[in-house]
């Protein structure tokens, strides 16, 4: 299945191009996709447990309609099943109804005669979750709420229909109460919540079904955001090529701090490890030997030749931010490597600078430039953060449109997003990354990509997964020097299939 994540309403627009025939394809009756949808969960089913009681929640709409289809066939394949469903089946329509109909064995009410849930008897020993469905519109209370909490207390291995009941598909946000599952089967096409926190999570494995929606929607849809994976951006990612040099890979300039020293040399060491041809920090004469001290391939030069520095059309890339310390000099760095035209990252002290006069800062960006914030960074530039309870999509993109750059929001569930509307969602960072200097690599990485002509997005996705990647091979026990060692293999892994099709004359 191809990376697009489709919000809610557009997988219902999937639904309907099918159903009506117009993606190209014959019609496909809506019957025959919730047919379908129940054959798939039911396969995820047999392929990791054996036969075993089985409690299937069927809701109101078409997420319940699938659950009825799943607790026939698991009856034809033998297995004990028990339905409780939260309406009257008399009173469903379209689809849901005509598979309620197919259903020939007993039904109990959630909550009928009150707001108790169903019985939970001791020999459920797997649970079917098809209350809700992704385009839930209010918070799960009541009876339903009480059933899925009774589930969750018991431990019982659960298996959920298209997203976890209570889980935003768009958001990943719970909507009242949500029991985590083991294994979630969606349906075409992943969603913003599968991906998102806390929606990941409860949502377990996600097994991503085809049900006969033609690849062919897209064309109509054009989703802009997507699950971040090489195929994205590889093929613009730099490789060096037999006639070049230091000078044709890009010269990144990082304005150094004088206390933390750690964290520019970090950055420094990741963007010469990305492909840099050369790396600069300038820095300031209290902590000119502390920089002249490492690594010897690193080029150190006074601070006072920062304008210098800035006017030769070599230099083409800045990062400023990583230990520089807050104040008028973070400020007066970017803005004037934003005026000479330079591709430029803005972490950590570059953007905390600009907390009290955030339009300036947007006013000097371009379109080779990327800001890299933590969510509490993003509070202070943008003023909003996840407490106001708008989802991590929705903000990044809505700061990328306001800030005119490429906005890369750190955390578990990374968003890259750009002025134009494009996203994509990383979820490949392990949670070993929250470590000191993690950040500082990962701005590294970007700038380093950017000097060697990547844009902008692509770099700063491409930074993203590349970062998660060598943290998830290292494991356990990582520090942020380690990211920087395992890069390499990281890279040689996403060259890999070119290099394979040049062997073999493709």
């Amino acid at each position: 299945m191809g990376p697009e994540l489709l919000t809610v309403e557009e997988m219902g627009r999937a639904d309907r191009l099918t159903i009506e025939g117009a993606a190209g394809r014959p019609a496909i009756p809506g019957s025959a996709l919730m047919e379908a949808a129940g054959a798939a969960i039911v396969d995820a089913i047999l392929t990791r447990w054996t036969r075993r009681p089985t409690l299937v929640l069927c809701g109101p709409g078409n997420n319940g309609g699938d659950g009825w289809v799943v607790a026939r066939l698991l009856t034809i394949h033998g297995w004990p099943v028990r339905v409780a469903s939260l309406v009257d089946p008399a009173g469903l329509s379209g689809d849901a109804s005509e598979a309620a109909r197919r259903w020939e064995g007993p039904v109990e009410r959630i909550g009928e005669g009150g707001d108790a849930p169903v019985d939970l008897p001791g020999d459920a020993a797997l649970v079917v979750d098809a209350l809700f469905g992704a385009g839930l519109a209010r918070p799960v209370e009541g009876a339903a709420a009480a059933v899925l909490e009774a589930v969750a207390a018991r431990g019982v291995p659960v298996v959920a229909v298209d997203v976890p009941s209570g889980v935003d598909g768009n958001t990943g946000a719970v909507r009242g109460t949500a029991m985590p599952a083991g294994v979630t089967v969606t349906f075409f096409r992943k969603k913003p919540g599968h991906v998102l926190l806390p929606g990941r999570e409860l949502a377990g494995i996600v097994r991503v079904a085809e049900i006969g929606i033609p690849d062919s929607v897209l064309d109509i849809l054009r989703p802009a955001a997507a699950e971040n994976v090489p195929a994205l951006w590889q093929a613009a990612l730099p490789r060096p090529r037999p006639g070049d040099h230091k000078y044709t890979r890009g010269h990144v300039l990082i304005p150094g701090g004088a206390r933390m020293t750690g964290a520019s040399r970090l950055a420094a060491q990741a963007a010469r490890r990305i492909g840099a041809g050369l790396v600069s920090i300038l820095a300031p004469d209290s902590a000119l030997a502390i920089y002249a001290a490492g690594p010897p391939g690193l080029l150190v030069t006074p601070i006072e030749t920062w304008d210098e520095e800035l006017a030769d059309p070599r230099r083409n890339a800045v990062l400023v931010g990583p230990g520089l310390g807050v104040g008028e000099e973070a400020r007066s760095r970017a803005l004037s490597a934003a005026k000479a035209g330079k591709a430029l990252v803005l972490d950590a002290d570059g953007l905390t600078a600009f907390a009290d006069a955030p339009d300036a800062l947007f006013a000097a960006l371009g379109p080779s430039s990327v800001l890299t914030p933590h969510e509490g960074e993003f509070a202070r530039l943008f003023g909003s953060s996840v407490r106001d309870g708008a989802d991590k999509l929705a903000r990044a993109r809505s700061a990328a449109a306001r800030s005119g750059a490429v906005l890369l929001l750190k955390g578990a569930d990374t968003v890259i997003a750009a002025p134009d509307g494009r996203a994509v969602i990383n979820a490949n960072a392990p949670p070993w990354l929250a470590t000191a200097g993690s950040g500082d690599v990962l701005a590294g990485l970007v700038v380093g990509l950017l000097a060697q002509g990547m844009p902008a997005f692509e770099s700063a996705a491409a930074a993203a997964w590349i970062h998660g990647a060598a943290a998830s091979a290292f494991g356990p026990g990582l520090i942020a020097e380690d990211l920087i060692d395992g890069v390499p293999s990281v890279l040689a892994g996403v060259y890999e299939p070119e290099a394979e099709n040049t062997e073999r004359g493709c």
